[in-house]
């Protein structure tokens, strides 16, 4: 056989090499960015090392890491905050995407511009997002504090980021404003997809728009629930900007969530292996909470 028809490509029996040559650009491409930085991390993660160096040997194996990361108060403080965190935000998240989703579904005068500024939020930078959310929640001068006053609900002005309930509660509250828009833009491009005749028979037989909603609404977008459910979730988890640009992890750790104690122990202590395990921790936890949720609904996602 001639090496030009070796490398003949075209030919039906070699057509499928075609595909693996045109994807193999992208599948080292892949291994560079994901695949070898995670092999390096777990790596690291049973090592006992500092500020790891090319030039320095390997260290010995150890599962010390992981022992004092189970055994650590910190951690599972980190853990439960990064629940709650998960489970409000998410919970809000969807309350607020799924209202203004059918609201802007709806046609009226102005509908582009209502949609337009319901998707405001997603496009503006979470950096942004946290100075005017930091300066509304400003315990001298804030806008949060005067409307609370002004409606009587309070004497004097809250100290926002000194308390760690309140803190907290802004953390949820800017992370729920920055996110409910990209549940507000699936839910939409779910409802857009639904057949106008099933509204229309279901309102030839009596159904009223409770029923419509129970029955037609929330069955169709299920496949689109399901997906958003798990891209936020993961959102929310691995979030980082907003929390530190916020409050830091602070006060007392009340708002320390495990991708910023990762960033504590790598970058503040510089305890390269014991963040590591951390983070091998964390992805093993994504990986686990997002194939449950899509194992919930196997036939919607």
């Amino acid at each position: 056989m001639s090496r030009s028809a070796f490398l003949d490509l075209a030919r039906p029996s070699r057509r499928h090499w075609l595909g693996y040559l045109l994807l193999l650009p992208a599948v080292l491409l892949i291994g560079l960015i994901i695949a070898y930085p995670l092999f390096v991390s777990v790596d690291l993660s049973f090592q006992n090392v500092g500020i790891p160096r090319l030039d320095q040997p390997r260290r010995p194996f150890t599962t010390m890491n992981y022992e004092r990361l189970f055994t650590s108060p910190e951690f599972w403080n980190a853990s439960w905050t990064t629940l709650k965190l998960v489970v409000i935000v998410s919970f809000f998240c969807f309350l607020l995407g799924l209202g203004t989703a059918l609201l802007v579904n709806n046609r009226f005068k102005g509908q582009s511009l209502a949609r337009l500024l319901v998707a405001l939020p997603w496009a503006v930078p979470e950096v942004v997002a946290v100075v005017v959310f930091a300066w509304i929640f400003d315990s001298s001068f804030g806008l949060m504090n005067w409307v609370f006053i002004r409606l009587g609900l309070v004497d004097t002005t809250i100290n926002w980021f000194s308390s760690p309930e309140a803190a907290f509660a802004v953390v949820c509250v800017t992370m729920i404003w920055k996110g409910y828009p990209f549940v507000s833009i699936m839910m939409l491009a779910g409802l857009q997809s639904i057949p106008e005749d099933f509204y229309n028979a279901a309102r030839v037989d009596g159904a009223n728009a409770w029923q419509r909603l129970i029955n037609i609404t929330l069955p169709s977008l299920m496949p689109v629930l399901g997906v958003t459910l798990i891209l936020v979730m993961l959102w929310v988890f691995r979030d980082f900007s907003i929390i530190y640009v916020m409050t830091g992890g602070g006060p007392l750790k009340a708002t320390q969530t495990l991708s910023i104690m990762t960033y504590e122990q790598a970058f503040g202590f510089f305890k390269m292996g014991y963040a590591s395990a951390i983070g091998v921790v964390t992805l093993v936890i994504c990986v686990i909470a997002s194939r449950l949720l899509m194992g919930r609904a196997p036939e919607n996602i």
